[in-house]
C-alpha cells in the first residue's frame, strides 16, 4: 500500500485515448505507510451498508451488460468500463483516479525516481523532437548526444506524428537492451544513428545547489525515495564548499518553488534535517479516529540553527506545503514567495486485478497546529452529489505558530513574505511556447560547438535573435490585435463591406496598433536578450544556465537580502 500526495488536476495533464487521471513525473510525489491503508478500507467495509453496495454493483454490472450487448453501435467494452470508472470518480476530488496498467507502471517509476532509459528527457517544438535536456554520466551524454539534437527515428522507426509518449516508451526499456537514436543537428544534412546501451536511469530530487556568497542555496524539484539522502548530501557539499574558500555561511535558502510534492515520508525526513529531534511536523487523519497518525522527527538536524528561508509559490504542493508548513509553524525559517497551492488531502494506491491501480483519498494532512491547507474542491453545476458529509473547514480560523505567530488555514501555505516573479511578456511568451529561444540556441551552438561563454556578453545576440525569429516567419499578435481580429469577423458576419467608412477606420487602426506592438516588443528587448542569453549558455553548461536564472531572480533576491540582514530575520521569526 503506498500513499501518494500529487498536486494540482492530474486530469488535465495528459489525455490518453479515455480521460482518467495521469500521473506525471511533473506532478506526482509518493510516501510510503505501509499496512495503514487497508486497515482503514476493512474498517470501512464493515461499517458500509452491504445491501446497498450489493444492490448498487448488480445494477451497474447489468446496466454495463445491456449496453455493451445490445446498443445499436459496437461499443469498445474496455473503455466503456474505464469511462464510467472515471465517471464515478470525477464525484469525488480531482486526486482520486484509476490507473490503467501502463499508469500504474509509471506511478512506480516515479515513485522510485528510477527507470531504464538512456537519461534524456525530450519535448516538441514546432512539432519537431528534440533533446531538451542530458542527464550527466548516462548513456546519450557518453554518446556525445546534447541539448537540441532532433530526434528523426527510434529503431529505425520515424518519429514524425508520433505523440511523446510514444516516443518515450520506444526509447524506454529493460536495462541493458540497446536503443538506437536517429539523430540531426543544425548545420548537418544527414542524420546520426547513435546505438545506447539502456540502464538504470536515477533522477535527483535535487537539481540544482550553489553557494552565492556566504549563502546555500538548493532547489529541490521533488520528495522521492532518495530525496533525504539527497539534501543532506547538498547541505553538506555545500558546507564543505564554503570551508574551502573561508566563508562561513550565513544561511540557507530552500527553492521549494514548482515542487509538486511527494512522500508524506520525505517530507518529514527533509523536516528533520533542519528543526529539533521529536518535533511535530504533521499528521493524518482518515474517516474514523483511530485512522489518526501523527510524524515526528526521530533525529538531530545536520543544521539546527542556520537561518533559513524557504520559497514557495503556486505550484509548491502536497509534500512540498508540508515541509514549508511545518517550518514556518516551529519558527525554523521564513517563507517567502507566493501562496502555494493548497493541497491538503492523502492518496492510497490499491492494487487492483490485471495490474491496475485505484488512487484513492483516504485521509487529510494537518500541519503542527492543527491547519488543513486544502483549498476548497467545487463540482461543475448537475453533478450528483454522492459525498453525505460537508467537507467544510473554517478558512478564518487563527492559528498559531511556535512563538504566537498567526497564521491560517485553508487555500495552501501563506508566506511571511510576499514576492512575485517575474512575468514573461505576451511576445516572449508566444517566442517560447513556438520554441524560438530553443531553436536559435541549438542553432548556435551548432554553428559554435567550442564557444566560451564569458563572450557571451559582447555578442549583439538581440539583434541575431531577431533575425533568426523573421527567418523562420514566426507572427505574433498582441492581444489588442487580437480583440481587433475577433471584431472584425463579428462585423463581417452582421454585414460589414471593405468599402465601408468602418473598414477603413479598422484598418486605419490595425496599422496603429501594429506599430503600437512593435514598440512594446522594443521595449521588452532588455529581458528577450536575457531570455536568449539564459537558454544559450543552458544548451553548453545547465549548471551555468541556472546560476544565471537565480541571480536574475527578485524573489532569490529578497531571500539573500533578508539573510544579509540578521536583526530583520530574527524580528520575523520573533515578533
Amino acid at each position: 500500500m503506498t500513499e501518494v500526495f500529487p498536486s494540482g488536476n492530474l486530469r488535465a495533464t495528459v489525455q490518453p485515448l479515455r480521460k482518467v487521471a495521469v500521473l506525471s513525473a511533473a506532478l506526482l510525489l509518493v510516501v510510503m505507510l505501509p499496512g495503514q491503508c487497508g486497515a482503514v478500507v476493512k474498517a470501512q467495509a464493515a461499517k458500509s451498508d452491504y445491501f446497498s453496495v450489493t444492490r448498487s454493483v448488480d445494477l451497474l454490472g447489468e446496466v454495463y451488460k445491456e449496453v455493451s450487448e445490445n446498443y445499436v453501435d459496437p461499443v469498445n467494452v474496455s473503455e466503456f468500463m474505464f469511462s464510467g470508472i472515471d465517471g464515478m470518480l470525477d464525484l469525488l476530488d480531482p486526486y482520486t483516479s484509476f490507473l490503467d496498467e501502463a499508469e500504474s507502471t509509471e506511478l512506480d517509476e516515479i515513485t522510485s525516481g528510477q527507470y531504464a532509459g538512456i537519461g534524456i528527457t525530450i519535448g516538441i517544438m514546432s512539432k519537431d523532437l528534440f533533446i531538451t535536456s542530458v542527464i550527466e554520466g548516462q548513456a546519450a551524454e557518453k554518446a556525445g548526444l546534447r541539448i537540441g539534437d532532433r530526434i528523426v527515428a527510434v529503431n529505425g522507426l520515424t518519429t514524425s506524428h508520433k505523440s511523446i509518449e510514444d516516443v518515450r516508451a520506444m526509447i524506454k526499456g529493460a536495462v541493458g537492451t540497446i536503443v538506437k537514436l536517429s539523430v540531426k543537428r543544425d548545420g548537418d544534412g544527414r542524420a546520426t544513428t547513435c546505438t545506447l546501451k539502456r540502464a538504470e536511469v536515477r533522477v535527483s530530487t535535487i537539481p540544482y545547489s550553489g553557494l552565492f556568497g556566504s549563502v546555500g542555496y538548493v532547489e529541490m524539484g521533488s520528495f522521492g525515495e532518495h530525496s533525504r539522502d539527497e539534501l543532506r548530501s547538498a547541505l553538506e557539499s555545500l558546507k564543505a564548499l564554503a570551508e574551502r574558500e573561508h566563508l562561513a555561511m550565513t544561511g540557507i535558502v530552500l527553492d521549494l518553488r514548482g515542487n509538486p510534492g511527494g512522500l508524506l515520508t520525505s517530507a518529514v525526513e527533509a523536516a528533520t534535517l533542519f528543526v529539533e529531534k521529536g518535533s511535530r511536523v504533521v499528521s493524518t487523519k482518515g474517516r474514523t479516529p483511530e485512522s489518526e497518525q501523527i510524524f515526528l522527527t526521530k533525529n538531530e538536524p545536520i543544521v539546527p540553527s542556520l537561518p533559513l528561508i524557504v520559497l514557495i509559490d503556486p505550484d509548491s504542493a502536497s509534500a512540498a506545503e508540508i515541509l514549508a508548513g511545518a517550518i514556518q509553524e516551529l519558527d525554523r525559517g521564513v517563507i517567502i514567495g507566493e501562496g502555494s497551492y493548497g493541497k491538503g488531502l492523502v492518496q492510497s494506491v490499491i492494487a487492483l486485478p490485471y495490474d491496475h491501480v485505484l488512487k484513492l483519498t483516504t485521509a487529510k494532512y494537518y500541519t503542527p497546529s492543527g491547519r488543513l491547507i486544502q483549498k476548497p474542491i467545487t463540482h461543475p453545476e448537475g453533478h450528483r452529489k454522492v459525498l453525505t458529509g460537508s467537507g467544510a473547514y473554517d478558512s478564518t480560523k487563527v492559528y498559531y505558530t511556535l512563538n504566537r505567530r498567526k497564521v491560517f488555514g485553508g487555500g495552501g501555505i501563506k508566506p511571511d513574505i510576499t514576492v512575485r516573479a517575474l512575468s514573461p511578456s505576451d511576445y516572449e511568451q508566444a517566442l517560447e511556447k513556438n520554441g524560438m529561444f530553443f531553436r536559435y540556441a541549438s542553432r548556435f551552438h551548432a554553428k559554435h560547438p567550442d564557444f566560451q561563454l564569458p563572450l557571451l556578453q559582447s555578442v549583439p545576440v538581440f539583434d541575431d535573435f531577431r533575425s533568426f525569429v523573421e527567418s523562420e516567419k514566426f507572427k505574433f499578435r498582441s492581444r489588442p490585435q487580437r480583440g481587433l481580429d475577433s471584431l472584425k469577423v463579428m462585423l463581417r458576419k452582421d454585414g460589414l463591406k471593405d468599402g465601408d467608412s468602418l473598414a477603413g477606420k479598422l484598418d486605419i487602426l490595425e496599422k496603429d496598433l501594429g506599430e503600437w506592438t512593435l514598440r512594446r516588443i522594443a521595449q521588452d528587448s532588455t529581458r528577450l536578450t536575457a531570455a536568449v542569453r539564459k537558454e544559450l549558455i543552458r544548451h553548453y553548461d545547465q549548471r551555468a544556465s541556472r546560476r544565471v536564472a537565480i541571480e536574475a531572480d527578485p524573489v532569490a533576491a529578497r531571500a539573500f537580502a533578508l539573510l544579509s540582514d540578521p536583526k530583520s530575520y530574527r524580528a520575523l521569526l520573533k515578533p
